[in-house]
């Protein structure tokens, strides 16, 4: 198979490839997305055998309105609308008790579902099109880097995947914050751009951070994540470096130096893999150290 690359003008072809059960992988602003329709289980299962993804792995919902959030959870929680009218459409995943109408398969065989609604023309246009919810986790083999542009799609794809869409590089290029809303005290599954801080603001309430103790309902809980082929090693010197692929914040003569930030992280480790590199050297400056969507995605890159 030779995957097709569509413009953001052949929406329409997409949409007949995702109601024939062929995933396509769509932009975001987040990451690309390896996407299908939620009530399609042929071609959820085929997102799930692309990837290599375990099967108790949750997929996330993407949609366009509250309306069509109903159809797929139980929106009921005092604190869904005050987080929905701030941060949708954006980087906020919303697990909720899931609808008894949607496959297991989906969810992971878990009775929650996350929910959110993509801040990207082309994402919003073509569930528009398709008429229903679309799940869509990150476009990439299960296990390695998240894919922030097409190219990165095809590095793993090219022969396997039905088709991607061009939408350009991913603006914020990390993964959404996922927020449980299941129990009395919300809780961060997983740490994105929207910080604690800002949630804690909007529901004028304390919001916990998972922990090893906190079920596996969200993407990115269980398993190894966001992997280069060669090894990443978190140094605190500049000293410590034996190799010669470096990510820091500032440049550390003479190695080849890749700036450390959320957005860029996928792509540097992605140029690691393109240049052979076996090990990645990151140095952790202070100031890196306290982003929290970034020291979740180096941990688990890093085998942690």
């Amino acid at each position: 198979m030779s995957t097709l690359l569509l413009s953001p003008n052949q929406i329409d072809r997409a949409v007949s490839l995702l109601k024939a059960g062929e995933p396509v992988a769509i932009p975001t602003e987040t990451v690309y997305g390896l996407a299908a329709p939620i009530f399609n289980e042929e071609g959820v299962k085929k997102i799930f055998f692309l990837k290599g993804r375990p099967s108790d792995n949750p997929l996330i919902a993407h949609v366009t309105s509250l309306e069509m959030a109903e159809q797929v959870v139980d929106t009921s929680s005092p604190h869904f609308r005050p987080l929905v009218n701030r941060f949708w459409p954006g980087p906020l995943t919303l697990v909720l008790p899931k609808k008894e109408r949607v496959p297991d398969i989906v969810s992971g065989g878990h009775s929650t579902l996350g929910v959110r609604m993509p801040k990207h023309k082309i994402a919003l246009q073509l569930i528009e099109a398709v008429g229903e919810p679309l799940v869509a986790p990150s476009a990439n083999l299960s296990g390695k880097p998240s894919p922030t542009c097409f190219e990165h799609v095809l590095e793993d794809f090219a022969a396997t995947l039905a088709a991607v869409i061009d939408g350009g590089e991913c603006s914020l290029g990390i993964e959404s914050t996922v927020l449980s809303l299941v129990g009395e005290t919300p809780v961060i599954l997983r740490p994105g751009s929207i910080t604690r801080e800002q949630l804690e603001k909007v529901l004028r309430c304390s919001i916990a951070i998972a922990d090893e103790k906190t079920p596996a309902v969200s993407p990115g809980m269980k398993y190894r994540h966001y992997a280069p082929k060669g090894t990443v090693r978190i140094i605190s010197h500049p000293s410590e470096i034996g190799g010669a692929f470096v990510l820091s914040k500032d440049p550390i003569s003479p190695y080849l130096h890749r700036p450390l930030s959320a957005k860029t992280f996928y792509m540097y480790l992605r140029e690691a893999d393109r240049t052979g590199a076996e090990v990645i050297w990151v140095f952790l400056d202070p100031v890196s150290a306290t982003d929290e969507a970034l020291m979740n995605r180096l941990l688990r890159s890093a085998g942690f």
